[in-house]
């Protein structure tokens, strides 16, 4: 838990951020954090999933993921910092509902479209945290950072679009 002043006002770390770059910094070694734990996860969600198109699409996401772990690397470098994960506690917390919901459903068409749930979940804070860090990336005059994150969030915002589509057409038609 944070700490709070008698005002109810949150004290920032000795470390926190006092500006802009090194808000973005913060959010890069989240999000390296995060890529890492996702390349450690998604065989899991892989080997779990029954429909041979929902495994392929992970499989193919977790080639993009390696790449962006290296486009991550390369932010760094742009941006003259050591590459560095911190733990992000919103994919950590995310990783865990996967989880959760792979023990929660049967093998089959109900756990394929709650692996798609749970992927979609992670998507989405993928989406937000990579377009908030290009914006940031862009606003410093980080040309090459914003156009690596813009890379990465193109890729994240089509694997969202193809989880949905893969929902749609097969996944949750069988679930029903």
């Amino acid at each position: 838990m944070a700490k709070q002043t008698e005002t109810g006002k949150i004290k920032p770390k000795k470390d926190a951020a006092e500006d802009l770059r090194d808000f973005l910094v913060d959010g890069l070694k989240d999000l390296y954090w995060a890529e890492k734990a996702l390349v450690k996860n998604l065989p899991k969600m892989a080997k779990n999933a029954t429909s041979s198109k929902l495994q392929e699409a992970i499989k193919k996401h977790l080639d993009e993921t390696q790449n962006q772990i290296i486009r991550l690397e390369d932010a760094f470098k742009a941006m003259d910092e050591k590459p560095k994960a911190e733990k992000c506690d919103a994919m950590d917390g995310l990783l865990k509902e996967a989880e959760s919901i792979m023990e929660e459903t049967e093998p089959g068409a109900i756990r394929d479209a709650a692996i798609i749930a749970a992927a979609q979940k992670i998507e989405h804070y993928e989406i937000a945290s990579y377009g908030t860090m290009a914006t940031y990336a862009k606003l410093l005059g980080e040309n090459e950072v914003h156009k690596l994150l813009g890379a990465t969030l193109d890729e994240e915002k089509k694997c969202d679009i193809d989880l949905t589509k893969l929902a749609n057409t097969e996944i949750n038609l069988k679930a029903k």
